[in-house]
């Protein structure tokens, strides 16, 4: 069975995480998503979105 996982829901809980552990600062958090918003109208988008799907690809290959 095969359990699926939203990257972004993954990474919301990262940052609640962050947040709830005083790790980093709300001011920080919302830098780093309007800077997530904006890169996404860039050109680095489809970069960066090529980088993630290969690196999620890759990771059920380690340790076989």
């Amino acid at each position: 069975m095969t359990l699926t996982i939203p990257l972004v829901l993954l990474l919301a809980v990262v940052v609640v995480l962050l947040l709830r552990f005083r790790a980093v600062g709300a001011g920080a958090v919302v830098v780093v998503a309007l800077f997530g918003f904006y890169l996404a109208h860039t050109g680095a988008a489809d970069t960066v979105n090529q980088l993630v799907t290969s690196f999620t690809d890759a990771i059920p290959g380690i340790g076989h």
